[in-house]
C-alpha cells in the first residue's frame, strides 16, 4: 500500500482498519442473501422431493453467523475509540472466516444429502 509522506502509520493502520472493516461489511451481507436465496432454492427442492434435509437449518445458522459478522463490522465502523475498533474488527473477522469455512461445510453436505436420496 503506498502511503503519502505526510501520513504516519496509526494514519496508514487506521485507514487499512477501516477497508477491512468495509470489505467485512459488504462480504457478509451479501452472504446473508446468498443464504437466503439457497435457502429458498433448497426449501423448493425440498418440498418437491416430499422429504426434509438439515442443510436449510444449516443455512439459517450460517446466515446468523454472516449477520453477526455484518453487524459487529458495521458497529467497528461507527465507533470512535480505535482499542474498541480493533477488538470489534478481530471479532467480526474471525466469525467472517468461522462462517466461510461453515459455507463449504454446508455446501458438501446439502451435495450430499441431494445425491444420496
Amino acid at each position: 500500500m503506498n502511503v503519502p509522506s505526510g501520513d504516519t502509520t496509526d494514519t496508514a493502520r487506521a485507514r487499512l482498519d477501516h477497508d477491512i472493516c468495509v470489505h467485512i461489511f459488504t462480504a457478509s451481507a451479501a452472504m446473508v442473501g446468498v443464504c437466503l436465496t439457497v435457502i429458498g432454492i433448497l426449501r423448493v427442492v425440498i418440498s418437491l422431493r416430499k422429504e426434509d434435509l438439515l442443510g436449510d437449518d444449516l443455512l439459517a445458522v450460517n446466515s446468523m453467523l454472516y449477520l453477526a459478522s455484518c453487524l459487529l463490522s458495521y458497529w467497528a465502523l461507527r465507533t470512535r475509540s480505535m482499542g474498541r475498533n480493533h477488538r470489534l474488527e478481530r471479532i467480526a473477522d474471525a466469525i467472517f472466516l468461522v462462517s466461510l469455512v461453515f459455507t463449504a461445510i454446508n455446501a458438501a453436505f446439502i451435495t450430499w444429502a441431494i445425491s444420496a436420496s
